[in-house]
């Protein structure tokens, strides 16, 4: 395990406002902050889902940039879709790992 000089406030208000060590609240704080990105991601997965009638692999493998002449705002929605798609996977991911 690596070790993190905290700063006194945060190891002060860990104890007085949890009533935990500073590591249990800063792995609680990580989880919760994961979780929050995962929603964000997940919101919009389903809003280009539901956009598009379809999963982000079906969207590629229809080529629906391409049949949309690469217009800017469907490459646009591409990358945002695929950063979405990557995110909730990794996110998982990171919380199984340091929800051991």
């Amino acid at each position: 395990m690596t070790s993190i000089n905290l700063p006194a406030g945060f190891e002060t208000a860990s104890r007085r406002i949890f009533n935990k060590e500073p590591e249990i609240v800063l792995e609680e704080l990580m989880a919760s902050e994961l979780r929050r990105k995962l929603i964000e991601y997940r919101i919009v997965d389903e809003r280009f889902r539901q956009e598009y009638g379809m999963g982000f692999d079906e969207f590629k493998k229809k080529n629906i940039v391409g049949r949309q002449k690469h217009s800017f705002n469907v490459e646009s929605d591409f990358c945002d879709w695929e950063l979405a798609v990557d995110g909730i996977g990794t996110i998982n991911k990171e919380l199984k790992r340091i929800l051991k």
